[in-house]
């Protein structure tokens, strides 16, 4: 870790609401007898960099599991907690909140559906966001890549990726990578002024496929729980 990191404000936010279409309370569904969100708040409490741990969220339930985890909570307004609600905004309505939030120098965004991060891949981002990058972005692996991808025009086939050479090995293919969610880093000002979590100038961390498991479905709770199983 480097060192410096220690004597700079660093805000970590939490974002999570209280609807969700796919898991009924999707934030506070048990995984392994824990309630999701408390796999987040435990890792940053775990990453020494983090000077500050905030949970935005507009649900009491949620409120209540993450005050019980010894985190601040600031309430979002409804419009902010709505299925097509975007996180920049909702970042920023924590960080707008004046006297209670002092102004950091880097924001790290925590989706609480990404339970098996730890804080090492934390503080590790965090440290990896100098003045040469806007911020610091998690990737992994994609399951599928889109070089063997099509899109539909009437009844013909054609390429997802213009060029892309078809049949060849996947071994052959360009390497690529999917934003995982496990951790965004990004200067304070940058997001303030670019409206953005990525700026224009990202930086990648790589994080491996078994920590970069992203609850959006049940079958995911199940997988989720079958890698924590094998880490007892």
């Amino acid at each position: 870790m480097d060192k410096g990191s220690q004597n700079k404000t660093i805000l970590a936010i939490i974002p999570a609401r209280g609807g969700s279409k796919g898991i009924p309370k999707k934030n506070i569904c048990l995984l392994a007898g824990k309630p999701l969100i408390v796999y987040t708040i435990e890792a940053a409490q775990k990453a020494s960099t983090l000077s500050r741990i905030v949970v935005s969220t507009d649900a009491e339930d949620i409120a209540e599991v993450a005050l019980s985890c010894g985190v601040e909570v600031i309430y979002r307004p409804a419009h902010l907690a709505e299925d097509n609600s975007l996180t920049v905004p909702v970042i920023k309505h924590v960080l707008e909140q004046g006297k209670n939030i002092v102004k950091p120098d880097k924001v790290v965004t925590l989706q609480p559906t990404s339970p098996l991060r730890l804080g090492v891949h934390i503080d590790e981002a965090v440290d990896l966001l100098t003045k040469d990058w806007d911020s610091v972005i998690s990737v992994s692996d994609v399951e599928q890549t889109p070089y063997k991808m099509y899109r539909i025009d009437g009844e013909k086939l054609h390429p997802f990726v213009e060029g892309a050479v078809q049949g060849g090995p996947r071994q052959q293919l360009p390497k690529v990578y999917r934003d995982c969610g496990v951790v965004y880093v990004t200067w304070y000002d940058v997001l303030l002024e670019k409206n953005s979590l990525w700026g224009e100038n990202y930086r990648a961390y790589y994080v491996a496929p078994e920590y970069a498991v992203d609850i959006d479905t049940s079958i995911d709770l199940k997988f989720a729980e079958a890698l924590l199983n094998e880490e007892k």
